[in-house]
Order: structure tokens, then C-alpha cells, then sequence
């Protein structure tokens, strides 16, 4: 749940306790629930208003998407082909770029 673990979540429970109060806490989440009610209906009409405008001007929406769709299937094949045929060693390529900074400053030390 949007990367918060059961402590975190415990944590703002008892922030919100605080700031609120436990009498308010009832009300607060009553009015958010509304709020999310209302904002799916919203967002429900809007996808109903376009489909049938999509469908009054003869548009057929999964056509539209479709060409997206395989552009996208394609770039991931050329990445999986340009992948599969010139592989790269992270160890190595982390090394050489350690060289190039010792060329540059020398060894890297660290400052106290």
C-alpha cells in the first residue's frame, strides 16, 4: 500500500490522533470517503462522455490505442535484441570508470 510499512502506518494514525483528536477522526474519514466517492463518479463520467463521443463520431478507441501498443512492443524488442547481442559487466564498466576518476584526481580519499 503505496510503499508504507505497518509501523509507518501506526505512525500517522497516532499524528493524526494527536492533531485531530479522536472525536474528529470519525468525521475526517467520513468526509474523505465522500470525497473518493465523488471523484470516481467524476472520473467514471468523463470515461463515459469520450466513449460516446468515440462512438457518435464512428471512432473506434481500441484502434487508436493499438498503434501505440505495438510502437511500444517494438522498441522493447530492438532493447531486448541490442541487450541479448552486446551484454554488459556491470564489475567491468564500474572499474573502468574507478580508472578514469584516478587518472583525473588520483586516488579518492575521503575528508574529514
Amino acid at each position: 500500500m503505496f510503499g508504507i510499512g505497518g509501523g509507518e502506518l501506526v505512525f500517522i494514525i497516532f499524528i493524526a490522533l494527536m492533531l485531530f483528536g479522536a472525536d474528529k477522526i470519525p468525521d475526517i474519514a467520513r468526509t474523505m470517503g465522500k470525497i473518493m466517492h465523488q471523484v470516481k463518479n467524476a472520473t467514471n463520467d468523463i470515461k463515459h462522455e469520450i466513449t460516446k463521443s468515440a462512438d457518435a463520431n464512428d471512432i473506434n478507441i481500441k484502434s487508436l490505442t493499438s498503434g501505440f501498443n505495438a510502437e511500444i512492443d517494438e522498441v522493447k524488442q530492438s532493447l531486448n535484441k541490442i541487450a541479448s547481442e552486446n551484454p554488459i559487466d556491470i564489475t567491468t564498466e564500474i572499474s573502468k570508470v574507478k580508472e578514469n576518476i584516478d587518472d583525473l584526481s588520483g586516488p579518492i580519499k575521503r575528508q574529514l
